[in-house]
């Protein structure tokens, strides 16, 4: 008993040497403990995580029992070694003992780490096969390990045939919920709980403010906040995270910043969710400087925080920092982790570098769809189509299956080539497993529509939408505006209003270029005032360049000259370019003349402003001019981008250009160009002079 009391001790008090003191003096001593002393000393070893020492103490018992099998699978599985705890449940079921609550808990806790759930529910098969009634204890394992292998029918029925719920019981199947993502069921198990009279916890508080944070719920999110205040749970580090990530999801950064500032040291978790939010929220300025914050405060990132930061760094395209933080992952082993490598990846395809981006990737143990969708949506951006296809072939061919992101990738190469049939082909594998109720995918069909032309089926996905955000909106109305529509595109953003949608530049833009279609220019210029006054939007030069736009086609180009003179914004290229266009169609020469002189100010190889210009000579007859514009551009070698149209026919785009000889399917396309220009001609047509002039360039 001696033995016993003292490895009991030094187990309570850590005190590792004395305790192996005591293990040899058994030893040299010649004492034969029984089952009862070896349980104390594989207690001691466990008590202390030795598991190597702990494994030869059991190991060498003559005599094992129910204590003893249950101690080794207990602690296998707090110390993260699931595999290993259910190997001992085997064998320890094979040796002939019948397993208690304890056992139990720890078996099923196993299962849960590592969501094996056919292993789970052979458990659960023994205990009902076996045992009288559940144990408390043992049911809230249940609970749990059904929630993390996202059977939640079965958790649910566990959870209900349990007596009396305790806390632990209401947490379990509340975060099982929220886990996977039945966020408004999570909401009414915390109603429910709350009206049984259950206490909160961190626990459940923080697992229903990342379910309103997922719904973006803001309203039941601050009611959650006043009841976190009541229970005193407002420094929780848990609480303060969730707190900053329901505030930041919500686009209520003021509120998320205010919760961080609250907490005299934010840990790590609360650093990470607010420059995860800012991000998100397109502030990649503020996360980029909360990261330097961070930085400096001496706590050490982890594998999470690079995760967030690094779409800062890619949004504000700051490569050299972001190149940085890559080596710096390297460094501390981080990029072993798939979502860090996954957030490095996406990185280089967000700032265009696909060089690096497509390295990142080759370089990477392993893949997921994460890691294709990342390099394929890159490549998409960069307008590198082909590339884009062969990836997305290839990640077929490797076994992965898309997601909602890759139907939004592959939607965007269809609506951008565009490729119709290859757009409603995708559209029916998109139906099949219902991601078009999904927001995302969603917009990216009504992109894909609207680009190709087809409005009224653009129309009828957005009609269809449950869900509507304000990509959505904007994508319908700038769909409208891009195909000359303006009257339909102002009705939907009267329909935005009406249902209390907050407009953003994208917004604008689109309504900007639906007034210049239908020639509404007071309007015009109203949205334009409203943007900056009543939404407090600043405006950008391609909103400039959009109401310059809109007095040039009205032939108002003098009021849109000094529109862009009382601007304090310096007007770009585009904004000019605007001016001349108009210029060009109402026949402005002297004010064409300086816009170009403008353009080609601010870059003198600008080929398309001298065309422009000479176009302008051209049809004031003013040739002398136009001969001069003509002998600048041969002077400089400048010549214009060759243009190409293309077709799709059996599943296979064509590509033509007029400096192209073209052969298609045994047809010179030249002499049926040539027919057609030959019949246009008999049937009265007189080509206007600058097309004459710049024919072939």
């Amino acid at each position: 008993m001696s033995f016993a009391r003292h490895l009991r001790l030094f187990g309570d008090t850590q005190c590792v040497v004395k305790g192996r003191a005591v293990h040899g003096k058994i030893i040299t001593s010649g004492f034969r403990p029984d089952v009862y002393a070896n349980n104390h000393l594989l207690s001691f070893y466990l008590k202390l995580n030795r598991i190597n020492d702990a494994r030869k103490v059991f190991d060498a018992m003559p005599e094992r029992n129910l204590v003893s099998w249950t101690a080794l699978i207990s602690c296998h599985s707090k110390m993260g070694m699931p595999e290993e705890a259910l190997n001992c449940f085997r064998l320890m079921v094979n040796d002939g003992f019948d397993p208690n609550h304890y056992t139990y808990v720890g078996a099923i806790s196993a299962c849960a780490s590592i969501g094996d759930a056919r292993a789970g529910k052979e458990i659960h098969g023994r205990i009902y096969r076996h045992e009288q009634e559940l144990n408390g204890k043992v049911s809230n394992c249940l609970v749990n390990m059904y929630g993390k292998c996202g059977f939640l029918n079965s958790a649910r029925l566990v959870f209900d045939a349990t007596l009396k719920p305790d806390l632990v019981s209401w947490t379990s199947i509340l975060s099982s919920y929220c886990q996977c993502g039945e966020n408004l069921e999570g909401l009414r198990i915390f109603m429910r709980s709350l009206e049984e009279g259950v206490v909160v916890n961190e626990f459940s508080c923080a697992s229903v403010l990342g379910a309103c944070a997922s719904l973006e719920n803001l309203k039941f999110g601050m009611q959650v906040h006043t009841l976190v205040i009541k229970c005193g749970l407002e420094f929780d580090n848990f609480v303060v995270t969730a707190l900053i990530n329901l505030y930041a999801k919500c686009g209520e950064l003021a509120y998320a910043r205010r919760a961080f500032l609250e907490v005299d040291k934010p840990q790590l978790q609360a650093w990470t969710a607010l420059m995860g939010g800012c991000a998100q929220q397109g502030k990649a300025r503020e996360a980029v400087d909360l990261f330097h914050k961070f930085h400096s405060s001496g706590l050490k990132p982890s594998e999470r925080t690079f995760a967030s930061v690094l779409g800062a760094f890619a949004d504000t395209v700051d490569v050299e920092v972001g190149k940085q933080l890559h080596s710096l992952i390297i460094k501390l082993g981080f990029i072993s982790f798939i979502f860090v490598s996954n957030a490095v990846l996406d990185f280089y395809s967000k700032c265009g570098l696909l060089e690096e981006s497509s390295k990142t990737f080759e370089e990477m143990c392993k893949h997921d769809v994460v890691s294709w969708n990342a390099l394929i949506s890159g490549h998409v951006r960069s307008g590198h189509h082909g590339e884009a296809i062969e990836l997305l072939k290839d990640m077929l061919i490797e076994g992965f299956k898309p997601n909602l992101h890759t139907y939004s990738s592959i939607l965007s190469i269809c609506g951008d080539i565009p490729a119709i049939k290859w757009g409603k082909q995708t559209h029916c594998c998109i139906i099949k497993p219902a991601f078009d109720s999904n927001v995302v995918v969603g917009s990216a069909l009504i992109d894909m529509y609207a680009k190709c032309g087809r409005l009224s089926e653009a129309r009828k996905v957005f009609d269809n939408l449950i869900t509507k955000n304000l990509v959505s909106w904007n994508t319908i109305l700038v769909g409208y505006a891009q195909h000359g529509f303006g009257r339909e595109a102002l009705e939907i953003y009267n329909m935005m209003q009406s249902n209390g949608i907050k407009p953003n530049g994208i917004t604008f833009l689109g309504i900007l270029s639906a007034c210049g279609h239908v020639g509404l220019v007071e309007e015009g210029l109203c949205h334009f005032n409203s943007m900056i006054k009543d939404h407090g939007i600043a405006p950008r030069t391609d909103h400039l360049a959009s109401l310059v736009s809109l007095f040039s086609r009205k032939g108002q180009t003098n009021r849109a000259f000094e529109f862009i003179r009382s601007f304090p914004m310096e007007p770009g290229k585009v904004v000019w370019r605007c001016l001349l266009s108009g210029c060009k169609i109402h026949k402005d020469v002297s004010l064409g003349r300086y816009a170009a002189e403008k353009i080609l100010s601010i870059d003198p190889e600008d080929t398309s402003a001298h065309i422009m210009l000479s176009n302008i000579y051209a049809e004031a007859k003013m040739w002398n001019e136009a001969a001069q514009v003509r002998k600048i551009m041969k002077e400089k070698e400048l010549k214009k981008d060759t243009g190409y149209s293309w077709a799709e026919l059996k599943n296979n785009i064509y590509y033509f250009s007029s400096s192209h000889y073209t052969q298609f399917q045994e047809t010179n396309l030249h002499v049926v160009l040539d027919g057609l220009t030959a019949q246009l001609f008999d049937a009265g047509y007189m080509p206007d002079a600058m097309f004459v002039l710049h024919y072939g360039d």
